[in-house]
Parts: C-alpha cells; sequence; structure tokens
C-alpha cells in the first residue's frame, strides 16, 4: 500500500479522536497568524529588541487609509510595503490606534438602594416576606430602567413601570398595587423623595374576593385522608381560626389546656391575640406533647443548639433554646445547621409539607373545590357567622384590624330575607 495513503488514513483517525484539541490549536495559529500579520499591513518597523515591536504608524498613512482612498494609501518611503486593501483589518487597528475603541457601558450602582430598602424595612419590623416582595420589585424596577442612576429617578420612572406592568404583563391589579406600595416605600424611605405626582396615579381596582368556604361534611372528609402531625394542624386552622404560619409557629408554652385557651404570638402584624381552644382536640395535643418530648430528649443527647427563637432572645436567655416550653409543637424532621457557626438548631415543619398534604387528602375526597390552608381559616369565620356570632367578635378571634377585612364573609353567607325578619316586640321573653 502506498504510504501516502497510509499517512492520509492515519491524519483522519488522529482528528476524529482529539477533535477538540485540534480545533484549540488551529484557533491558537489563526490567532498568531494574525496578530503578527497586523504589524506588517501597518508598516511597523521592526525593533532589534523584539521580535515585532509595535510602534504607532506615520499619520501620513494613518490619514490616507482612515480617508477612505485605501488602493492609493502608501507607506513612508524606506519601508517598501504597501497598506493592505482589506478594510476590516484597517478599520479594527485604526480604531485601537486613535483610541476610538471604548469599554462596554455598564448601569449604575444599585447595592446601596438595596441595602437602604433592607435596612429601612427591618427598622420597622416588617415581615421578612414583606422584604423579600419588595427587594424582588425593585429588583424588576432597576431591570426596567436599565440600572438608571438613583439620583435621576423620577415619578415618571413609575408611572411608566406601572403601564408596563398592566399593558404589556397583563398582572392581576393585586400584584400592580403590591409593585405600587414597594416602589413607594423605596422613594420615601431610601431615596428620601416624595414623589410628585405619583399620588394622583390610577390605582388598580381589584374585584370583590370570594372566598372558598367548606362545609363542615366537606372538612371531616378532608380530615380522614390526613395523618399526623397534618391531622391536627388542619383542626387548629379550621378549630381556631388560624393562618398557616401562625399555626407552625405554634411552641409547647403557647397551650393553655386546662384553661382551654391557645395564645398567637407574633402573628400578623406583629400582633397577639388569644382564642379559645377546641376540646375534642385537647387529647391529640396531649399526644402531640409527649411526641416533642420524646424528640427533644433524644436531641439533648446530641450536640443540639436548641430551637430557633425569634429576634434576640437566645441572646438575652442563654438557655431558653433548649428548654422544653420554647420547642415547635411542630418540629421539622430534620435539624438545621446555622451557616455562620455551625451550630446544630431545629426549626418548625416547612409548610410545603403541609400543602403538598392538604392537596393530596382533597384529591382523595374528590372535592371539587379550589381548597388551600387558607380555606379552613374562612369556614371558621362563615361557621360562626351562621350561628349568629356578631362580627366584632369574629373580627377579634381572626386578629383583623379593619372590620372591613371581615365583613368580606358577610357576602358568602346567604342573606335572611326580609319576611324571615323578626321585630323584636314579637321576640320571647324570659
Amino acid at each position: 500500500m502506498p504510504f501516502p495513503f497510509i499517512m492520509k488514513w492515519l491524519k483522519k483517525i488522529f482528528l476524529l479522536l482529539s477533535p477538540k484539541k485540534i480545533r484549540k490549536n488551529t484557533t491558537n495559529d489563526a490567532k498568531r497568524r494574525f496578530s503578527a500579520s497586523v504589524p506588517k499591513r501597518l508598516n511597523v518597523v521592526q525593533d532589534n529588541s523584539s521580535e515585532y515591536s509595535r510602534q504607532s504608524p506615520p499619520r501620513s498613512t494613518i490619514a490616507g487609509a482612515s480617508s477612505g482612498n485605501l488602493k492609493t494609501a502608501k507607506a513612508p518611503p524606506g519601508t517598501g510595503q504597501k497598506v493592505d486593501q482589506e478594510s476590516s483589518v484597517q478599520k479594527t487597528a485604526l480604531k485601537a490606534v486613535e483610541g476610538k475603541t471604548q469599554p462596554r457601558q455598564t448601569g449604575a450602582n444599585w447595592k446601596p438602594a438595596f441595602d437602604g430598602l433592607r435596612d429601612e424595612i427591618k427598622v420597622r419590623h416588617y415581615s421578612p416576606k414583606t422584604l423579600k416582595s419588595y427587594t424582588g420589585w425593585l429588583r424588576r424596577f432597576q431591570a426596567f430602567t436599565k440600572s438608571k442612576p438613583l439620583e435621576t429617578l423620577s415619578d415618571t420612572n413609575i408611572k411608566d413601570f406601572l403601564t408596563f406592568l398592566a399593558v404589556k404583563k397583563d398582572v392581576a391589579a393585586s400584584t400592580q398595587n403590591q409593585a405600587f406600595n414597594a416602589l413607594l416605600f423605596f422613594f420615601r424611605h431610601v431615596l428620601k423623595k416624595e414623589p410628585g405626582e405619583i399620588k394622583d396615579t390610577v390605582r388598580a381596582k381589584r374585584k370583590p374576593y370570594m372566598p372558598v368556604v367548606l362545609s363542615r361534611q366537606e372538612i371531616d372528609m378532608v380530615l380522614q385522608h390526613l395523618t399526623q402531625p397534618y391531622a391536627l394542624i388542619v383542626k387548629l386552622l379550621y378549630g381556631c381560626g388560624l393562618r398557616l404560619f401562625e399555626c407552625l409557629k405554634l411552641r409547647i408554652s403557647c397551650f393553655d389546656l386546662d384553661g382551654g385557651m391557645l395564645t398567637i404570638h407574633d402573628g400578623k402584624g406583629k400582633k397577639d391575640r388569644t382564642v379559645p381552644l377546641p376540646e375534642t382536640i385537647v387529647p391529640e395535643i396531649r399526644k402531640q406533647f409527649e411526641t416533642v418530648a420524646e424528640l427533644h430528649e433524644k436531641d439533648m443527647k446530641t450536640n443540639y443548639a436548641g430551637a430557633f427563637l425569634i429576634g434576640q432572645l437566645d441572646k438575652k436567655y442563654k438557655n431558653a433554646a433548649k428548654e422544653y416550653i420554647w420547642q415547635w409543637i411542630f418540629p421539622a424532621f430534620t435539624l438545621t445547621t446555622v451557616k455562620d457557626t455551625g451550630e446544630k438548631k431545629r426549626y418548625h415543619i416547612h409548610e410545603r409539607h403541609v400543602q403538598r398534604a392538604i392537596k393530596e387528602a382533597v384529591g382523595k375526597a374528590k372535592l371539587y373545590k379550589r381548597v388551600t390552608t387558607h380555606s379552613f381559616r374562612h369556614s371558621f369565620a362563615i361557621h360562626l357567622l351562621q350561628a349568629n356570632y356578631d362580627i366584632r367578635t369574629i373580627q377579634d378571634l381572626l386578629g383583623h384590624s379593619d372590620i372591613r377585612t371581615t365583613m368580606i364573609y358577610t357576602h358568602v353567607i346567604k342573606s335572611m330575607p326580609a319576611k324571615e325578619v323578626k321585630s323584636p316586640l314579637d321576640f320571647d321573653v324570659e
């Protein structure tokens, strides 16, 4: 077999075995050839001290090349070379020589804005969810304004952003109002500006919200498909009218089983309130106490730093985190490692586990309603209204600041016709 034919096939096999390396070497060779050709095309005089010393070409060469008459542009006498006629190479080189290439433009630094927003929210002791929501809207506003300098922001930018959300993104009215509140807070408390005409901005009108309400039979059907501790969580949501996080953040010390009262600390708006505890679930709560006690005893035998406490309580009371009364009534399944200190602590059960369990139970019960964890709180209020409890009592039990929030439930129950209303004179006198 001829020798050239063998070499040809060996070369093909070599290319197949290492294509990435070959392409990389080929690219590097091309770069070296291009860099070596640029001095020659610009008639750079070679220096004895280096192989290719890059010197600025004479102004006659640059003027002739930049005037557009590339074919007649000549190098200085004595070099014996002509300027190359390849326009792309000359334009790139001329820009580099004349300093016309500019760095990539970047937006203003918004880090002080995000730091200021975090500080203003924390100093007011707002919820971490508020911080997360407002930070997200500020990040979207930064992208919309293309990182415009903070000192040049005005109420026009806010109006344009809200219009963009409503027209282009077609967001809901509540989403648009949330963005408005976040930017208004940012302008007033971070930038220390009072937006001029933003007060006259048209606010999106929310449609009346009709909460999803379950009957007592439907709630029992859901409970049949739940196991502990999720069944007890749902009973507390419905039996006490709790929000999901109010229920998950309960500790052993929140329960007064003998008095039949439950105390909710740091609810929505950092408010505390007490609600009556259903007598039917007291045995289940006592059993949950035993489960928590066994887990706490097991944790104390390990390198356990205690439960997470709110604020600075763990610094004020050094051993409070390890005490039994401060343990979560619904503890997490695993310990959490603190990033800064490396300590092993326990948090309460994650809300996703509860939401997933309720969703599966609703599916097994074959309920054709959009049931969430908040539906049990709605059902608590509606069933009390149907039992002729006054609206002010229900407001206190739910922890509403405004009576108008509680009045929403009056639109859900069936109104009593006028002919069924009795005159006070016809009431039975005891």
